[in-house]
């Protein structure tokens, strides 16, 4: 494992477009950071610190950070379809082969590295967050810190899906463009069933079938905060009340199409012609 891991960082470090990449995908979710020092002035009459609003509090900053942060796994996905494109427009990932990687030892390099930068993603956003609640939390019990540690789950699991869904379409298609807009593609897809769905029978069935399809699945692993953050503001409006918690079996139905992804994947290499 450590020595495709490590043939696969080599290809990427010596790449700037990559390095430059996986740098921004790496600093940008840390903007949270930023959010959380801002200071509004409104005219004199009063000043607005968004850390002050209680939003930065263990364990709901567990939720927010994550929520946010995943908004950014974008990046990154340039870099993994970039992976298979430049494998292909290079033809290094013929000479991979006749230098004796296997074709299942070639995908299972991207995956590793796939595991790997989501890995030190996560570790990265709970360092960020657990600093922020420290700072702003007044909640210092470590029943409370460590509650809703979940999400971290739930975010790297999360990555390495959506990761490993860019992965199958950059074998797919062979090129990087056309990877991502399929992405695009499948998320207009999905809706397209859902309104068909919809259209046979009623919106909540058609809501539950969605929350079965790969990027819908994914974005279920961490609901949004937002009605969370206006609950504790409200507590009375039970009109505000959801079911915003990281459920076991929205892991496993995500695991479930990573590990289809990654066996797609293998399938395509192994029966194309090089």
């Amino acid at each position: 494992m450590l020595r495709l891991l490590n043939l696969e960082l080599q290809k990427l470090l010596l790449n700037r477009a990559s390095k430059v990449l996986i740098f921004v995908s790496f600093i940008l979710p840390f903007t949270v950071l930023i959010l959380s020092s801002i200071k509004i002035n409104f005219f004199g009459f009063f000043t607005l610190e968004l850390g002050e609003l209680g939003i930065f509090n263990f364990p709901i900053i567990w939720h927010i950070t994550t929520f946010f942060a995943a908004q950014f796994k974008f990046f990154f996905a340039i870099v993994v379809v970039s992976m298979i494109g430049n494998e292909y427009s290079n033809k290094t990932i013929k000479q991979n082969l006749i230098d004796g990687l296997s074709k299942k030892e070639f995908i299972l390099s991207k995956f590793y590295t796939i595991v790997f930068f989501s890995l030190v993603a996560t570790i990265l956003i709970a360092v960020a967050s657990f600093c922020i609640g420290m700072y702003y939390s007044s909640y210092t019990e470590a029943s409370i810190i460590f509650r809703e540690t979940d999400f971290l789950v739930a975010y790297f699991v999360k990555l390495v899906a959506f990761f490993t869904l860019c992965l199958f379409f950059g074998m797919l298609v062979k090129r990087s463009a056309f990877a991502l807009a399929f992405l695009f593609i499948l998320y207009i897809l999905e809706y397209i069933v859902l309104g068909l769905i919809t259209w046979q029978s009623n919106y909540e069935l058609a809501e539950k079938i969605q929350n079965f399809f790969p990027l819908k699945s994914m974005y279920k692993l961490i609901d949004q905060p937002f009605q969370r953050v206006m609950m504790t503001k409200f507590p009375d409006k039970m009109d505000l009340t959801y079911n915003y918690a990281v459920h076991w079996y929205e892991i496993v139905i995500v695991l479930c199409w990573t590990a289809l992804f990654l066996f797609l994947s293998y399938r395509i290499l192994k029966n194309r012609d090089l």
